[in-house]
């Protein structure tokens, strides 16, 4: 195979190979499997933590969004019982030199949901 930097690699022998072990041990880069086991445990059950969190954000969300259409949609009927009820007592009969108006300060457009 060659000298590599001089010298040829199987002059290492063991005592390089328990060398590059204990480097690589002491760097972090090469772990025992329980701690290996431990750290995959741990990332799981963040996951699942965070999964847990999402998923009751997004039912609060849907809570919500159920809550503003239904007040959305109260609105626009409330709105649209003042138009009928000022139609109402623009019909009745007035004192003479008195008139209501229906659409006094009263906006004419129903009510929508925002987009």
């Amino acid at each position: 195979m060659g000298d590599l930097l001089g010298f040829r690699p199987t002059d290492l022998g063991a005592v390089a190979l328990v060398g590059i072990i204990v480097l690589l041990v002491l760097r972090g880069q090469l772990v025992p499997r329980r701690q290996l086991q431990d750290l995959r445990t741990d990332k799981d059950r963040q996951i699942e933590d965070l999964r847990a969190e999402r998923d009751t954000w997004r039912q609060a969300h849907t809570v919500s969004e159920e809550a503003r259409r239904e007040a959305q949609d109260q609105a626009g009927e409330m709105l649209e019982m003042s138009r009928t009820a000022g139609y109402f007592f623009n019909a009745l009969p007035q004192p003479r030199g008195r008139e209501v108006s229906a659409d006094a300060g009263m906006d004419q457009q129903a009510a929508s949901p925002p987009t």
